[in-house]
């Protein structure tokens, strides 16, 4: 079976180049076919390469469906987990609109807002206080960055938020129940949870303030409740 897992190998970092979810009936239809008896011992081998060679670890996030994804398994420096290559300024964003669900209670809606301008937030970026936006794209909106606009860096930013940030499970979407026209909920994804921790979040809000993570004490409990 050496060649099933080579090539399985090579599966896996192609899908992990566009962060794509990994079901476990695509590796078997594609790569280890009649070899699905030894399924087990194949991935267990395609594993230890992804760990030694490429710092990457295999990972499944839904046990019901049989889904993987790929997570570097390599030492960072704390807040920097979803940082790495050619999609920095991407994970950049990412990073800023994980934190900003995080510090809001773990939950946001998408609603858009006609905000008020940046210097009316003294604690910008992060303030908790109750004229602080609620909603994701109001917050975005003061970061400059317009769902309806094209990006510079991002691009179509409502498509990378919504679609591709979705699809790449680092966030879940929830309909709010009763809401006309439809509005949502954005969640930690899967990947996220993985990739990244909250104390690691927490930490790089506080360094953006020059605060201690202990400033925020909810945040912070919930931070070390998660370690």
């Amino acid at each position: 079976i050496p060649t099933q897992v080579s090539e399985l190998v090579q599966f896996l970092l192609v899908k992990d180049q566009k962060k794509i979810p990994i079901k476990r009936a695509d590796m078997l239809k594609n790569v280890i076919r009649e070899y699905r008896n030894a399924y087990a011992e194949i991935v267990r081998r395609a594993d230890r390469i992804l760990q030694e060679v490429f710092g990457l670890q295999l990972v499944e996030i839904d046990t019901k469906r049989h889904i993987y994804i790929l997570i570097n398994n390599l030492p960072h420096a704390e807040g920097q987990h979803l940082c790495r290559g050619k999609e920095k300024e991407e994970m950049g964003l990412l990073l800023v609109i994980l934190s900003f669900i995080f510090m809001k209670g773990n939950s946001v809606k998408d609603s858009e807002f006609s905000p008020k301008p940046p210097s009316l937030y003294p604690h910008f970026p992060f303030s908790l206080t109750p004229h602080f936006p609620g909603a994701l794209w109001e917050f975005l909106h003061l970061l400059r960055v317009y769902p309806g606009k094209q990006h510079s860096v991002f691009g179509d930013v409502r498509k990378l938020v919504t679609e591709e940030f979705v699809r790449q499970k680092y966030l879940e979407t929830t309909p709010i129940p009763l809401t006309d026209p439809p509005e949502f909920k954005f969640q930690w994804g899967p990947r996220a949870e993985k990739e990244t921790s909250k104390k690691d979040v927490l930490n790089f809000v506080a360094k953006m303030q020059g605060k201690d993570p202990a400033f925020w004490a909810s945040q912070y409990s919930e931070a070390e409740a998660n370690q």
